[in-house]
């Protein structure tokens, strides 16, 4: 079975093509272009159709899987104005696709599309019950519960990034102490630089924070750097981050009762600087049966998650 898969997000868009076939999927070729605000949405898809088609080259295809950021209606086919993607308001995606290509065509948001993905062909392989987790700029969440993916009656379930977890503190998905704004690129950020300023003021100055540096040009790569050649300021960063990740998990834990939680991106990267002190909460605050059959893993697909979960999609 031919595959064909659109993976659209605020930055850059990838077409991918691939096989499916008893059981495993192969990625066969895949562009990536930048994402083009500047184009009408009607516009950007016509471009993915037109890079699909090179990339097909003649091959008919037998299903279509399309992955973004939400809020869309995975019902309709509709991306309903993801933050990221300005003027993507109320979009039909999925029509034009299948007008088109005359095949079954399948859109999902991201982080559904990766639960999929590493479900199927990942570290989910085996599970009935599992979550995924973005931890990535944002932080959402794809949820398969008794073998299915779980959406919600109004595609909004897993939005786990919405949950507060402290009065104040870093900000995500638009709330301050949110789970998001603990936990995920922009919000090790933020974590960094008040730490950071809280230490030079204190007389040491962190080695992610050379003289010059400003908020916005602070990642979570330069301080996952430094924490990696021992800095204490870094080190602290990380340690808060995965104090407060095991206290969002150990909520996931409590209302789901998941066999695994997987989680991708940073979590993937940086694992042995947050694992420590997040079993630490999830020990403190899961109830002991659910956290104790439930495992934490990092994403298995790694940098080609995305392409594995617009395919995915098309399989759904």
């Amino acid at each position: 079975m031919r595959l064909l898969g659109f993976d659209i997000g605020g930055t850059k868009c990838a077409v991918i093509v691939g096989k499916y076939k008893e059981g495993h999927i192969t990625i066969t070729s895949k562009q990536v272009l930048p994402t083009n605000l500047k184009m009408s949405p009607e516009e950007m898809v016509d471009s993915l159709c037109n890079i699909a088609d090179g990339l097909l080259q003649g091959e008919k295809v037998d299903r279509v899987g399309v992955s973004c950021g939400g809020p869309l209606d995975s019902n309709t086919g509709r991306i309903l104005g993801p933050p990221n993607l300005p003027g993507w308001d109320d979009v039909p995606i999925v029509k034009p696709v299948k007008e088109k290509y005359n095949v079954p065509v399948f859109l999902q948001n991201d982080a559904n599309a990766c639960a999929l993905a590493e479900w199927k062909f990942g570290n989910g392989r085996g599970f009935q019950n599992i979550i995924f987790l973005t931890f990535g700029t944002g932080l959402g969440a794809g949820l398969i519960l008794n073998g299915k993916l779980y959406t919600g009656a109004s595609d909004m379930a897993g939005e786990a990034g919405h949950i507060r977890l402290e009065r104040y503190g870093p900000v995500g998905y638009g709330k301050r102490g949110s789970f998001e704004g603990f936990c995920s690129g922009s919000g090790l950020a933020q974590i960094g630089y008040t730490l950071a300023v809280e230490a030079i003021q204190n007389g040491t100055r962190p080695l992610y924070f050379p003289e010059g540096t400003t908020a916005d040009k602070l990642t979570a790569r330069d301080i996952a750097e430094a924490a990696r050649q021992g800095d204490k300021t870094a080190l602290e960063v990380f340690q808060l981050c995965g104090s407060y990740l095991g206290a969002g998990l150990a909520v996931l834990i409590d209302i789901l009762n998941p066999e695994a939680i997987i989680i991708g991106s940073v979590f993937a990267r940086t694992e042995d600087l947050l694992r420590e002190s997040m079993e630490m909460a999830i020990q403190r605050e899961a109830l002991p049966g659910a956290a104790k059959c439930c495992r934490v893993l990092p994403a298995l697909l790694g940098e080609s998650l995305g392409d594995y979960a617009a395919l995915s999609t098309a399989l759904q």
